[in-house]
């Protein structure tokens, strides 16, 4: 099958179609061929080699994090899914490598695809949409009336975040440039920071959530405009002791960790907040909870730009140099 792949990790150079053997197809897996797939920063971290500490891929590697396709095949274990199902999915964070004409995906982490979306607006929505999930259901358990801020309002996981934390009661802030307010605004933001004009720090406070998507000085400066108990939770910056127990790292590692979160849970702890880190993971079921929510058309797709499976390397390109101005960048297959 064709794909986008790497042999070596580094810059955008490293990345370069090739073919690979077929998927093999376990007793729980579904084989899908792949119509479009989105392009995510994680993809770009993960060519850069940034997680190879403890997520230790084999090269080469397919990259690619999520994807919408039909179901050509089903092992004799699946239950959920049949041969010309159409289906969305963010694949488990060791099976990844959706750039990809097939991909064979436990049969628990693909949903049915919302059925009022292309296949184009489906695939750019797996990953950012349980990132949201875990995020502000799971994680920070946002309830009515509570006040939550998501950085980057116009990005890819922004986009979707507003809307889910309006959904959820919240009353919700954003952050985005000059350009974008009026599109966060749209998408249900009851108060839009343009960073170009404003330090956000200065303008919000007693704020329960906050859901970093840049890291750095925006974390510690949202730590700032949380209320005493609130929660900061982050996708961008220092992975913490609790993330390395959820992968099962060793002990060591475990230590590493901890002590790359020293300062920010310290910060933290100084304000009678809580600070932690998320890197999310696949879920059929929360994709079937949130599958609803797109086909009433409460959260809908924002797409950038779409480009065609043999112009990959240039979408990656284009995500690296920011020339995204809002949503998803998708990669058709078909």
């Amino acid at each position: 099958m064709k794909t986008f792949m790497i042999e070596r990790y580094g810059d955008r150079s490293a990345v370069h179609a090739g073919e690979m053997p077929d998927p093999q197809v376990g007793p729980d897996d579904v084989l899908v061929r792949i119509h479009a797939a989105s392009v995510n920063p994680l993809d770009l971290r993960l060519r850069d080699g940034a997680f190879k500490a403890f997520l230790p891929y084999r090269l080469p590697l397919v990259l690619g994090n999520d994807l919408a396709g039909v179901v050509v095949r089903t092992g004799p274990a699946v239950t959920r899914f049949t041969v010309g199902d159409e289906v969305y999915a963010r694949p488990g964070k060791d099976r990844i490598g959706t750039f990809a004409e097939l991909i064979a995906v436990h049969q628990n982490d693909v949903a049915g695809k919302p059925a009022n979306l292309t296949m184009t607006e489906a695939a750019s929505l797996p990953l950012v949409a349980l990132t949201a999930w875990q995020a502000l259901v799971e994680r920070a358990q946002v309830r009515p009336g509570q006040k939550v801020l998501i950085h980057a309002g116009a990005g890819g996981l922004g986009t979707i975040a507003v809307q889910l934390a309006k959904q959820l009661g919240a009353h919700v802030a954003a952050t985005a440039s000059t350009a974008k307010v009026e599109l966060v605004e749209e998408l249900g933001a009851d108060v839009v920071v343009d960073y170009r004009r404003q330090d956000f720090e200065t303008v919000l406070d007693d704020y329960d959530v906050v859901l970093d998507t840049l890291g750095g000085k925006t974390l510690e400066k949202s730590l700032r405009v949380l209320k005493p108990g609130g929660k900061a939770v982050s996708v961008a910056g220092p992975p913490d002791a609790a993330f390395a127990r959820e992968l099962g790292l060793n002990p060591v590692l475990r230590l590493v960790m901890s002590a790359l979160s020293f300062r920010t849970r310290r910060r933290a702890g100084r304000r009678h907040v809580t600070y932690s880190f998320l890197f999310m993971k696949a879920s059929g079921d929360q994709l079937r909870e949130l599958t609803p929510l797109f086909e009433a058309g409460t959260i809908r797709p924002v797409l950038d730009r779409v480009f065609p499976f043999d112009q990959t390397r240039e979408a990656l390109e284009y995500v690296e140099k920011g020339r995204a101005k809002a949503g998803k960048v998708v990669i058709t297959m078909m």
